[in-house]
């Protein structure tokens, strides 16, 4: 797979597609959700086929239940591999949580304890899964929204060490570090200026649910200037590392995620530049 992805992209959602075929918008590239287009025939595969003709894309995965119990689901990712082999992403990636229980699935991005027992089981499942696509993949950080006792491993220092061990990449959205450091009680920023950033290949933002008391990773709304300031951040470091604007309910007109994305490369432009502000 390449890594040669620059810029910021923005998540393939199917509302958007007719117009991304007709018009071929000044878009870097996209990211699709690889779960909604694993049937071989039908329309969804149809469609991704017809954007990869004009993008370069990544796949980016929900079901590989990264930190579950459960045997690693090989026919799952038996058709990621096929999805793989045909669309030719950038990367792969998927979530550091668990998904899947006894077989059932819980269609929701569940944390984990960040301890040396944890990381030894999760670094075995994505060796394995590695070993299995025979590539290496992606790990984001998710959003949590309590702590767990058994605790014992700062989340950035889980995440070096997760990444050391196994070789993978990281996949930092910025968004979820915000959603969790405000949950928690912590700073989005001692996360990320501890987190090893040459091991970032991607970086997702995206908009969250402000409940009062919490926040919730809602994905339903505008990057907030929180998360852009973060951002920035981000970008005065390693400002090469390519993004992507996540949108996934009550999704706006195409032009509102190109703009968004356009913000992005305002941003990292300055960093780049050398400029201030």
């Amino acid at each position: 797979m390449s890594n040669t992805l620059t810029g910021t992209g923005i998540g393939l959602r199917g509302p958007h597609i007719p117009r991304l075929l007709k018009e071929r918008p000044a878009v870097p590239w996209l990211e699709a959700l690889a779960d909604n287009h694993l049937a071989p025939a039908g329309p969804a595969r149809e469609q991704l086929r017809a954007v990869r003709q004009d993008y370069p894309v990544t796949l980016h995965c929900v079901g590989m239940s990264i930190g579950g119990t459960d045997p690693i689901d090989e026919a799952y990712l038996a058709r990621i591999r096929a999805l793989r082999d045909e669309i030719e992403p950038a990367w792969i990636s998927d979530h550091l949580c668990w998904t899947a229980v006894d077989g059932q699935q819980m269609h929701d991005l569940l944390p984990l304890p960040y301890t040396k027992a944890t990381l030894r089981h999760v670094g075995d499942r994505i060796l394995a899964i590695q070993d299995f696509l025979q590539c290496n993949i992606l790990v984001e950080n998710v959003s949590s929204y309590f702590k767990f006792r058994e605790s014992s491993i700062a989340d950035a220092e889980f995440l070096s060490e997760l990444t050391r061990i196994t070789g993978c990449g990281l996949l930092l959205d910025v968004c979820n570090s915000y959603v969790s450091s405000f949950n928690h009680g912590t700073t989005a920023q001692e996360f990320l200026e501890r987190l090893p950033l040459d091991r970032v290949a991607e970086i997702h933002l995206a908009g969250f649910d402000d409940q009062g008391d919490h926040l919730l990773d809602a994905h339903n709304a505008s990057v907030p200037e929180v998360v852009w300031e973060l951002f920035a951040r981000v970008m005065q470091r390693r400002p090469e590392i390519p993004a992507l604007v996540e949108w996934d309910r009550d999704l706006p007109d195409l032009d509102v995620l190109i703009e968004q994305a356009r913000r992005a490369d305002a941003i990292r432009r300055v960093q780049i530049n050398g400029e201030s502000g």
